[in-house]
């Protein structure tokens, strides 16, 4: 009989139980440890999207990206629906796309009606060949250099300018080429809102001591400036991110709050700000302890702050923003490894080592990231064993997961790990010159490459040699 996980694997202690009961769209894709269409077939294989994961390493190879359009279709549809219904206002969701920038992606979250968060001029120019709307996409990154800014005014993008170096070379730009047909450049400003939250020191953007944004305490100097440049700048919005893998909901509340009197502020200088993106951060599951909230949980307090504090002030509804990335894609991706050397050292730790690793994965050792894995060829089997996966680097810490609970495993058997969604292609890299893996979606029993497997002559198709060495 072919079982079905609704949000999540439970576990006893010693296996994995497989939930009888159906699968509910109506689940969080960001509350589930696999993809919302993963099962358990009648071989004891994990299926998803209705293909076999062992199939799919034979077809395309190992380490091996498996993405779950229907995961990620649902996540968007939610976050896009909520808005929708708790928010009176004109509202857009903004993928977040440094999460994981490719063509496929893109087209997926643009065909959903969501707009796109770019953080450089290559992911700008992948959203644009996927056919997104520049008019739907908002350019972020701290230090935007002069031709990337060219980039996304003539490409028509609004641009959320971080500092005072990006809003003065852009005054420069528009100075230099006269009165535009066009009108002024189109900006939103991205403010430090000075709001802590729990979650890792290197993804933490919101505290005063960040890199991100003006100083708050500077508002009226910034305020000043930019009422000044109207005829160059058109200031439409104000930004503001605290963070991401996010679980409390009171940070953002507070978040939206303080935005409202940012925007109060803007008023009293004569700028019109018509739109406030409240940035993203909602976590995703990546063990059975973790308990973020729902999309529908994440959208509905904000939305009630942001319309309260307008009323209060008398103020029209703003269009609201917000950029998910992470909460969006995470958990819609599983990695598939195949497992190689075992080594055991009596009394201490088993290692098992996989053909992957930081490259692919570079969260555990950058961020001390904890994730999950199942063996897909062994789906039912109880844990008999606790090891360490260890990647093929030549790195002591290439370590994926440490004291794994898994079945008995052996060489040739598929190793998944579990929300490998969000900033693992995109963080990826060649080093030890690995060819980075490949990437499949999959839907509807049908796998579709999107990402081909780098070769090793693809390694080398920059470099260069000079004529004295060759």
């Amino acid at each position: 009989m072919v079982s079905t996980f609704p949000a999540q694997i439970q576990t006893n202690g010693s296996s994995y139980i497989l939930s009888q009961s159906d699968r509910q769209q109506s689940v969080s894709p960001n509350q589930s440890l696999l993809p919302l269409s993963a099962k358990v077939n009648d071989r004891d294989n994990l299926e998803i999207g209705g293909c076999d994961v062992t199939t799919l390493v034979k077809q395309f190879g190992s380490p091996l990206y498996i993405l779950d359009e229907e995961s990620l279709q649902t996540a968007c549809r939610q976050y896009r629906d909520s808005f929708k219904q708790y928010y009176k206002g004109e509202s857009q969701v903004l993928y977040a796309s440094k999460a994981w920038n490719c063509l496929a992606v893109c087209a997926i979250v643009h065909s959903l009606g969501l707009g796109i968060d770019v953080a450089s001029g290559g992911e700008l120019y992948t959203a644009l060949q996927a056919g997104a709307n520049a008019e739907k996409i908002y350019f972020h990154s701290n230090n935007k250099s002069r031709d990337e800014l060219i980039f996304a005014i003539e490409s028509g993008s609004t641009i959320v300018v971080d500092n005072w170096y990006e809003l003065n070379t852009l005054v420069e730009i528009a100075s230099e080429n006269g009165s535009s047909t066009d009108g002024p450049y189109r900006i939103m400003l991205r403010l430090t809102p000075g709001i802590d939250c729990h979650t890792h020191d290197y993804i933490r953007t919101g505290q005063l001591d960040s890199k991100f944004g003006f100083d708050p305490n500077a508002l009226d100097d910034l305020f000043a400036f930019v009422s000044k440049k109207q005829s160059f700048l058109n200031c439409v919005g104000l930004h503001a991110h605290i963070g991401s893998q996010i679980f409390e909901k009171q940070p953002h509340q507070d978040l939206a709050a303080l935005m409202i009197e940012w925007l109060k502020k803007a008023v009293t200088y004569g700028i019109n700000i018509t739109e406030l993106n409240v940035g993203g951060g909602l976590g995703i599951k990546y063990v059975e302890s973790d308990d973020p909230p729902t999309i529908e949980e994440w959208v509905k307090p904000i939305c009630e702050v942001i319309e309260q504090g307008c009323h209060v002030a008398n103020l029209p509804l703003p269009k609201l923003l917000c950029e998910p990335g992470r909460s969006l894609i995470g958990t819609t991706c599983v990695t598939a490894y195949s497992i190689g050397a075992s080594k055991e050292i009596p009394g201490i730790r088993k290692y098992i080592s996989v053909d992957g690793g930081m490259s692919d994965n570079p969260r555990p050792i950058t961020y001390q990231s904890i994730y999950r894995a199942v063996v897909a060829n062994k789906m039912s089997l109880p844990f008999t064993q606790t090891v360490t996966i260890a990647g093929k680097h030549c790195e002591s810490g290439d370590i994926l997961i440490k004291d794994a609970q898994l079945p008995l495993t052996e060489s040739g058997d598929i190793l998944v790990v579990m929300g490998t969604g969000a900033y693992n292609y995109s963080m990826s890299s060649n080093y030890n010159r690995l060819p980075r893996p490949a990437a499949v979606l999959v839907a509807d029993g049908e796998a579709s490459l999107i990402l081909q497997r780098e070769s090793y002559q693809d390694l080398i198709r920059q470099d260069c040699l000079p004529e004295r060495l060759k």
